[in-house]
């Protein structure tokens, strides 16, 4: 008996599990591209004399990036262990890059870009990359030997 059955049904989970890592790939790489987005915003926002608002696809990917590492936990407990710590580095730098925007804005400072942001979401990248890397691999064998 799995100790997680009552906690999580996880039928569904052994179906999606072997997809997990190439979804998290696909979230931290449109995190990235969000990222860069939210940056243009806030120096647009920041130069009309606004204050920074919160760039709403870059906070669902981060959330969305966190949310799938933790389901990844739930399949392969070491490296989801691992993803899901580097995933929420990543929401907590861009909670303190966002106050650190607005900030920046309200005393008509030049708008950095969100530097602990970017080396955060590039080892979640990298990391993504490894695993989708070693997911890709073990299909080809398995299904070169089956």
């Amino acid at each position: 008996m799995d100790p997680l059955q009552f906690l999580v049904p996880l039928d569904w989970l052994a179906v999606v599990g072997p997809a997990l890592p190439f979804a998290i790939l696909v979230m931290a790489l449109a995190n990235v591209a969000t990222r860069h987005r939210a940056h243009s915003k806030h120096v647009e926002q920041a130069a009309d004399g606004d204050s920074v608002d919160r760039y709403f696809p870059h906070v669902f990917t981060t959330v969305g990036l966190v949310l799938v590492s933790f389901l990844f936990t739930l399949v392969q407990p070491t490296g989801g262990a691992i993803i899901s710590v580097v995933a929420a580095t990543v929401l907590l730098a861009d909670v303190f890059e966002f106050e650190a925007r607005n900030v920046e804005a309200r005393n008509e400072l030049e708008i950095e870009r969100p530097k602990s942001s970017i080396a955060a979401s590039s080892i979640v990248v990298i990391y993504a990359i490894y695993y989708s890397l070693v997911a890709l691999d073990a299909t080809f064998w398995s299904g070169l030997f089956a």
